[in-house]
């Protein structure tokens, strides 16, 4: 760990001589970046502040300006120095927690003392405008409606929402796959048992060679009586992606309910909702999104919304059956919330669409490919296919019975490189993580499993 906390310690000097770069547009450029530097804290400033956004039309100026100033490695070094983690303690474990973009913490931080010192409803009631703020960046980015996204607490309860909330009886069967998150999975399982449904679990073909053979396994459980299915983008366990548009259109043409999972994918990768066509979509915005803690993504499609039930019902909802929230909001009837956090997500939002969502997918493609063909290299097996096309930002490497969670605790402890031991080694690098970074985690899992 020597090297590392020397490495750690040349850059936290690296980082006081350039000075805190937070700033709410975070337009990430070259060297034009640290001239502005000064008047983006000024637009954070403005911004927590609460009393007027900034101009979308300026902010599209700056991003324009700063979006062509550098390209390569030097870009992403930029972006690398928009979060506080120091190069000691290299986060790469993107399927469960991202640290959050600095200038996103620092809004919420401000917003959070904003709210303590002054929570009278006069000084809160600017929140929903903010919410609505960050709901309509959202839903923009995703090519849908703004009335179509509930911004909830996380995927489990956007899961569960779904799941809890279709009307199924003895009657139906829910088709599932084996790799499902269990608030996609054993949640389904617990209903069925309650209201007596079945539920059918498709399981990962074991010769797995293209993407046709997943789309075949689902479709040869499709029968009158599928009522839904419910599936995950991208496996957190294996990193197996699925043909999410093409079992979307095969599922659609037989009137069955199609709910995705995408907490692997949201903030990763480029998506257009109302293209693929899902009736429900989820994600978490403290993964891949980079953005504020305990904020949920639900996408229902606007046709769906009176079908589903609500799980929650709290104030805001109305004062009777029919609810007084329009489209997907009925969701949001939660209790209190964490405004600052629902507010901070504008950030991250203006963030993303500063970057874009084409080159995001590209990095992280860049950084997942170069670190499986870096293993394999090694003459180590994969969990996750090599090919692209059936794997996407989770990387599992194949371990000994019981040795992912030893070896991730090794690799933290002695390389500074925090994984997980899911399915078997588990690493998910993000925008955040440098080729330097992915070739310091191949470097100590070679020598780990030596």
């Amino acid at each position: 760990m020597n090297n590392i906390k020397d490495t750690a310690d040349l850059s936290r000097r690296l980082f006081l001589s350039r000075g805190l770069k937070s700033t709410s547009a975070l337009m990430l450029g070259a060297g034009v970046l640290s001239s502005r530097l000064a008047t983006a804290q000024e637009s954070v400033t403005a911004q927590a502040s609460v009393t007027e956004q900034a101009s979308v039309t300026e902010q599209a100026s700056v991003t324009e300006q700063l979006s062509q100033a550098v390209t390569g490695e030097d870009y992403w070094q930029m972006v690398r120095e928009q979060f506080s983690f120091p190069d000691s303690t290299v986060p790469m474990n993107a399927a469960n927690l991202c640290p959050s973009f600095r200038s996103v913490a620092d809004q919420v931080a401000f917003l959070t003392a904003d709210i303590d010192q002054d929570c009278s409803f006069n000084n809160r009631s600017k929140f929903s405008g903010l919410l609505e703020n960050s709901r309509a960046l959202v839903a923009a980015q995703l090519n849908v409606s703004a009335d179509e996204i509930a911004l909830v607490r996380n995927t489990s309860e956007a899961n569960n929402i779904i799941s809890n909330g279709l009307d199924l009886s003895a009657a139906d069967d829910v088709i599932i796959w084996d790799e499902n998150h269990p608030t996609n999975h054993v949640a389904w399982q617990v209903r069925a048992a309650r209201f007596g449904f079945k539920v059918v679990t498709v399981a990962t073909p074991a010769d797995l060679r293209d993407p046709q053979q997943l789309l075949d396994a689902f479709v040869a459980q499709f029968t009158d009586r599928t009522r839904v299915l419910a599936i995950t983008h991208v496996s957190n366990v294996s990193g197996i992606r699925l043909p999410i548009a093409e079992l979307v259109q095969a599922a659609k043409a037989r009137g069955i309910y199609v709910h995705v999972d995408g907490a692997q994918t949201w903030g990763a990768m480029a998506l257009d909702l109302a293209a693929l066509g899902m009736d429900s979509f989820t994600a978490s915005a403290h993964k891949w999104y980079m953005g504020p803690r305990e904020v949920g993504l639900l996408y229902i499609k606007s046709d769906q919304h009176t079908r589903i039930w609500p799980g929650v019902v709290a104030s805001g909802w109305g004062s009777g059956a029919e609810t007084r929230q329009t489209g997907a909001r009925k969701f949001e009837s939660l209790g209190q919330r964490d405004d600052a956090a629902l507010a901070a997500l504008s950030v991250a939002a203006r963030i993303h669409d500063s970057i874009g969502a084409a080159r995001i997918e590209q990095r992280i493609v860049q950084l997942s490919q170069h670190l499986k063909s870096s293993v394999v290299g090694l003459g180590l097996p994969l969990v996750t296919p090599m090919d692209a096309a059936l794997s996407f930002g989770v990387v599992v490497v194949q371990t000994p019975a019981g040795q992912g969670g030893p070896l991730s605790n090794r690799l933290y402890e002695e390389f500074g490189i925090a994984g997980a031991g899911t399915g078997g080694l588990r690493l998910c690098p993000g925008i955040y993580n440098t080729l330097a970074h992915v070739d310091r985690a191949v470097a100590g899992i070679k020598q780990l499993m030596a």
